[in-house]
């Protein structure tokens, strides 16, 4: 792998026109792929095979005309202070609404709100229900502006008309979160490189990457139905990796430039070593996002391949632009210095750094920090004991959204059950559909939190019922979920009848039992497959299962503090949350493939540098501390830029983008700052040689793809680095430092002596021979 990379980087290095050249080309295709073929997006959720679609693919087989399935749209009317719906003028405005949306396009039925009885005691809201024909990313832009100039015209009669329901476009705004995030991962960037050429290297590949991906996802909306938050998730984190691998690559490029090689040997084996850990980390993000695919359910897997895409783009932009960026700037990659900030390698400051002395303080109370560490997350997560998952409906939008007004509307008015009605479906043999639905509707009305229940609908077979049940409760209450459990077990009460619920409420419950009975089965897939992918990285058993159990912490933690700001509203003002409630059904197993795929990041890039120092023959303990202090001022500029990433989508005014993007920058808080600063060198000191243990029989079988970039560092007959290999620039402290510094290098199988030659000099085996 190291050898491949170091290969790929110098050629990017030296073809650098062509590289840039097909980069820009990508990018201008894709630009006009999205211009050109680009489809609507949606906020519609369902799963296939759960008892509510179920239920509305038996209204589209027998019940077409109800359009189960299709769009809708509540209009509510507010009659002004001191006046009435009943007033004659009003009555007239309302009457003139329903019928022109009565005329609009894709419109299947509109119910009239005075013969329907949908205005309250007082007379001063109701509300009209329109149904589509089609679903909400289904409609066309004429149906969409209809509905628009409908409600304009209410508007202008002097009622107070709102409107909520999936027919009405809100695609998720993109505000000033994202520049901010980038303003702060700039000045991150300069204040580590103390360079504006170098911290400007990683923000111009990141902004090109996302540029791609995101291009490519808008193009690709024009094939399949996307959600509405899937660009935005793929922005979110297609940026932060970016900026994260590109900073890993340039921060080893000054480090080899300042060890003597020269600019094309410092690229190659910058993406030799760096790149590699690029790779494994990248690697890991994507089976952790292409995972979600396994669950089974449509939009989760719509956003996983999205995000997993743009990760993938992200790495070979590292890769190959980066480098050939490198060949333009050369050894000018330390100009454009800032005033007061000196130029420095973070990976060889001289000076005693804080990370070093943190290291050592570390490796002399092991057992303390990790007891600090781990009591600290643990009440960080207390508050998930209390966690209540469900979806996202008109209560949960931004406070001045017509949507959000319409709800308020109707729960002022009618009481928060009518925002949540249910459909209930009654099939029944051909010709007793009246009979049985009237039984029906006599058993629901005797459950708890049942407030209404309509007449029944029956279509021309009589095979098939309609009943529309309003709960006392609004949709997002836990007794709805117990009234919808309650009528489905009254399936079979009633000789002759089938009964079953759906509804957009009954939609939303599935949903979130659906991804709860996911949530384990996904767990096992991605833990499983990346520990295998982090035994071949390290070569030992014991550091990928304790870089899973922090990961558990970390992930348990993350999911406190969320409870505590969405659900309980701690910090809720100052983080502009307007509406706390259940936490979004999905954020809990989406949160676990991103996290766990971040927090292999961290553990791949901090952990490799301590295996580096271990393989090229410093004792273990010392390995820690050394690799601690060689990666941790990269790692932790990466692990802020992220966060400042992810903490600036707080700012926007979705609810589900401000959570997931709290969650993710929360979890890597407390991953990279937490687990990998203090958890991580505590346990690896205490583990010592055994951190590196791994059986003769799997290291046999394990392919070695040498991530380390042991096969860069050939070694010479005298036991120094080759100059045909390391370059005419390596100085001869450089090239001896393994035996000025007593160090013996193990092999790369965890410690055993190997006989394989590398290229371009002796075995290992054979130089511990001669120094014996």
């Amino acid at each position: 792998m190291a050898t491949f990379l170091y290969r790929l980087g110098r050629l990017a290095f030296r073809r650098r026109w062509w590289v840039a050249a097909t980069w820009l080309a990508v990018l201008a295709a894709a630009i006009v792929g999205a211009a050109t073929l680009s489809g609507s997006t949606s906020d519609t959720f369902a799963i296939p095979g759960t008892p509510s679609q179920r239920a509305i693919d038996l209204l589209g087989e027998r019940f077409p005309q109800a359009s189960a399935d299709g769009a809708t749209a509540r209009i509510v009317f507010a009659a002004p202070a001191g006046h009435t719906l009943n007033d004659p003028a009003n009555k007239a405005a309302i009457d003139t609404t329903v019928a022109e949306l009565r005329q609009a396009p894709q419109i299947a039925s509109v119910t009239d709100p005075f013969a329907s009885g949908a205005i309250n005691q007082a007379g001063t809201v109701g509300f009209t229900q329109a149904t589509f024909q089609k679903r909400s990313e289904e409609l066309s832009d004429a149906a969409r502006d209809a509905l628009t100039t409908t409600v304009d015209h209410a508007r202008a009669s002097g009622l107070t008309v709102e409107v909520g329901g999936d027919a009405v476009e809100a695609p998720p705004e993109q505000g000033i979160g994202e520049i901010i995030g980038l303003v702060v991962a700039a000045l991150v960037l300069v204040i580590t490189f103390g360079s504006l050429v170098a911290a400007g290297l990683p923000l111009l590949t990141a902004i090109l990457g996302i540029g791609i991906g995101i291009t490519a996802i808008t193009a690709a909306s024009g094939f399949v139905d996307l959600s509405s938050s899937t660009p935005i998730l793929a922005l979110m984190l297609g940026l932060a990796v970016a900026i994260d691998y590109a900073l890993f690559i340039v921060s080893r490029y000054r480090h080899e430039l300042a060890a003597g090689r020269e600019p094309h040997e410092a690229a190659g084996r910058a993406v030799g070593t760096a790149g590699s850990a690029v790779v494994f980390a990248g690697l890991t993000v994507i089976i952790a996002l292409a995972a979600l695919s396994v669950v089974g359910i449509p939009f989760l897997t719509q956003m996983g391949l999205a995000a997993a895409f743009t990760v993938a783009v992200a790495v070979v932009i590292a890769l190959t632009l980066l480098p050939a960026l490198l060949g333009f700037t050369g050894r000018r990659i330390a100009g454009g210095r800032i005033p007061g900030l000196r130029a420095r390698d973070p990976e060889t400051d001289t000076r005693p750094t804080f990370g070093l002395r943190w290291a050592r303080a570390i490796a002399r109370r092991p057992v303390a920090a990790l007891l600090l560490a781990v009591l600290g997350l643990g009440v960080a997560a207390l508050p998930v004991l209390d966690l209540r998952l469900g979806m996202p409906d008109d209560s949960t939008a931004a406070p001045d959204t017509t949507q959000r007004k319409a709800y308020d509307l109707i729960s002022t008015g009618f009481g928060a059950g009518f925002n949540g009605p249910l459909t209930v479906v009654v099939d029944a043999n051909a010709g007793t559909a009246q009979t049985s639905a009237d039984q029906v509707a006599q058993v629901i009305r005797g459950i708890d939190d049942v407030a209404a229940v309509t007449p029944p609908v029956v279509n021309q077979a009589a095979d098939t019922a309609i009943l529309t049940v309003i709960p006392e409760s609004g949709p997002s209450d836990a007794a709805t979920e117990d009234l919808v459990r309650a009528i489905r077990d009254r399936d079979g009460s009633i000789p002759g009848a089938a009964i079953a619920v759906t509804g957009l409420t009954a939609v939303n419950i599935d949903i979130s039992a659906k991804l709860g009975d996911a949530l384990l089965p996904y767990l096992a897939v991605v833990v499983g497959l990346a520990l295998v992918l982090l035994m071949l990285v390290f070569r030992s058993l014991l550091v990928p299962l304790k870089a899973t159990a922090g990961f558990l912490l970390s992930i348990a933690a993350t999911f406190g503090a969320v409870v505590a700001v969405f659900q309980w509203g701690w910090l809720a003002d100052a983080l502009g949350v307007e509406q706390t409630g259940p936490i979004i059904s999905f954020l809990p197993i989406f949160l676990i493939g991103v996290v766990f795929g971040l927090a292999m990041d961290y553990q791949v890039f901090l952990v490799t540098r301590m295996r580096e120092e271990y393989v090229h023959g410093t004792p273990a303990r010392q390995a820690v501390i050394t690799g601690f202090g060689h990666g941790a001022r990269v790692v932790t500029a990466a692990a802020i830029i992220m966060i400042s990433v992810f903490s600036g989508f707080i700012l926007a005014p979705d609810a589900i983008i401000k959570s997931i993007g709290f969650a993710l920058g929360v979890a890597v808080l407390f991953d990279a700052l937490i687990v990998r600063m203090t958890i991580v060198p505590a346990v690896m000191t205490l583990l010592g040689e055994a951190a590196w243990w791994l059986p003769r029989w799997l290291d046999r079988i394990l392919p070695n793809v040498d991530v380390e970039g042991e096969k860069l560092r050939p070694i010479a007959p005298w036991g120094r680095l080759s100059r045909r290999t390391a370059g005419q620039g390596d100085d001869e402290k450089d090239e001896g430092d393994e035996e000025q510094n007593g160090r013996q290098p193990r092999g790369n199988d965890g410690g055993h002596d190997r006989q394989d030659a590398p290229s371009g000099g002796i075995g290992i085996a054979a130089v511990r021979q001669r120094q014996r």
